[in-house]
């Protein structure tokens, strides 16, 4: 069909070439009139200067009959269609506040950085869950904050071996350690440690670096600087998490362990912590999400004011599950979908006053994390099925599938540590779909922003198809 067009159009474009050419005299005419050049001045014309008008009138011509005609020739397909509007969104930033300066290159070096911080605080948080799974969290009895060095020699071992059997837990529970064990401990918490000190610095360099280099805009930096803040209150905030652990129980038969409380912030510190580079490095990545028409990112939003939400309930729900470590409630009940014998443990409602059950009784602590747990997996399904019939960008599609799994996997990995009574494995398992959950919904939401309003006005109403 294309072939057959313009062939057509050839032979217009000879034709028209032809009769402009037989009819010059004609058509010198008529422009001198339009003009307002008199018979007399053509004359003193020269013929350059008659050739380069007819040239002209040709060519108007022939502009005039390809634009006419190639509209009819070129139809181009939704796949030619994404791509173009792919790479216009990236080669027009007009009127888009870039977080990174200095080009491409710049980008993509530091929103490498930012992805690997991101990582880093990932495995911190796994490293954190399997020190608290083999109870090695307070085996050292204090805290600098510049950090010190393990003990080198027997001698030095012996020491904090000694300052170790002062603490409460050594005496209610590990009495009878030998040397060997509490090496064991001691490495597991020196290690979250120092990993945690490791991250300040390979983030604190290459921030240096790329301010000198002039990469970082203002407003990026004064994102990174509160970040990077965070990251060294949450030392703080582990220190005085570990010494609720230290200080002795209100009651003789209670397991000396850290406040729950205090567990809970520090674990939201660190998704926090994790949400803001995260977040950070994709936006320095992707400063406008994918949007090739109009249709897609009204579809975005509708799906957005459902995503949200079920975000919130995925972060209460991770949450909740400091409390149930904390409270060590997930060695209480090891069965499901009953809690032993009951739906419902009798002792839910015993404290008071009542706030308390929700978050130190442990009856109530595991009944919340298991009634959020479903509420989530719900929820996250409903979002998936109330989405299906709209209009939206594949790769929205295809991340709302992932979530949906990632929320299947999820709950079987709570349930399989639960009845397995908690090994660590299951455990680090179970924390780390928790995040990588959190890290689907960080993503969708992320995906579905509003576009600039910039490239906005250059989306068309739908993508073309054939």
């Amino acid at each position: 069909m294309a072939e057959s067009r313009l062939i057509v159009l050839l032979k217009k474009s000879k034709s028209l070439t032809q009769n402009l050419f037989s009819s010059n005299s004609r058509e010198w005419k008529a422009f001198s009139t339009h003009r307002g050049v008199s018979t007399a001045s053509q004359s003193r014309l020269s013929p350059t200067l008659k050739t380069s008008v007819t040239r002209s009138c040709i060519g108007s011509g022939l502009r005039t009959l390809l634009q006419n005609n190639c509209k009819s020739i070129y139809k181009p397909s939704s796949r030619n269609f994404s791509t173009v509007a792919s790479v216009s969104a990236k080669n027009n930033t007009e009127g888009l506040k870039l977080l990174v300066t200095a080009g491409s290159h710049a980008q993509k070096a530091v929103g490498i950085w930012l992805f690997v911080s991101s990582a880093w605080v990932f495995s911190m948080v796994l490293l954190g869950g399997v020190t608290r799974l083999t109870r090695s969290g307070l085996s050292m009895t204090d805290w600098k904050f510049t950090g010190s060095l393990p003990p080198l020699s027997t001698d030095e071992w012996l020491i904090e071996f000694d300052k170790y059997k002062q603490s409460p837990e050594y005496q209610r529970i590990n009495k009878g350690m030998n040397l060997d064990d509490f090496k064991f401990i001691y490495w597991m918490e020196y290690a979250h440690r120092m990993w945690g000190r490791a991250l300040g610095i390979m983030f604190a360099l290459p921030f240096s670096y790329f301010l000198r280099k002039g990469y970082i805009t203002p407003q990026l930096g004064l994102r990174l600087c509160g970040l990077f803040s965070l990251g060294a209150g949450q030392g703080l905030i582990g220190w005085w998490m570990v010494k609720s652990g230290l200080e002795e129980p209100m009651s003789e038969y209670a397991e000396p362990r850290v406040s729950p409380y205090r567990l809970a912030a520090h674990l939201t510190s660190a998704f926090v912590i994790y949400t803001g580079l995260f977040w950070t490095a994709l936006s320095v990545v992707m400063p406008e999400p994918p949007s090739e028409s109009l249709a897609w990112v009204q579809g975005a939003a509708k799906v957005k004011r459902l995503a949200l939400p079920v975000s919130i309930l995925v972060g209460i729900t991770a949450v909740s599950g400091a409390f149930v470590a904390g409270n060590d409630a997930g060695r209480a009940f090891n069965t499901f979908p009953k809690m032993n014998d009951a739906w419902i443990p009798e002792d839910v409602f015993k404290m008071k006053p009542l706030i308390r059950n929700f978050f130190e009784n442990t009856s109530t602590v595991q009944l919340d994390h298991r009634i959020l747990a479903t509420a989530t997996l719900f929820s996250i399904g409903g979002l998936w099925w109330s989405t299906r019939k709209l209009d939206i960008h594949p790769a929205i599609r295809s991340l709302l599938g992932s979530t949906v799994g990632m929320a299947v996997l999820q709950v079987t990995l709570g349930i399989s540590t639960l009845l397995s009574y908690v090994p660590v494995s299951l455990g680090t398992a179970h924390q780390a779909g928790a995040l990588t959950l959190l890290t689907l919904m960080i993503l969708l939401n992320h995906t579905l922003r509003r576009p600039s309003l910039h490239l906005l006005k250059t989306l068309p109403s739908v993508v073309k198809t054939v």
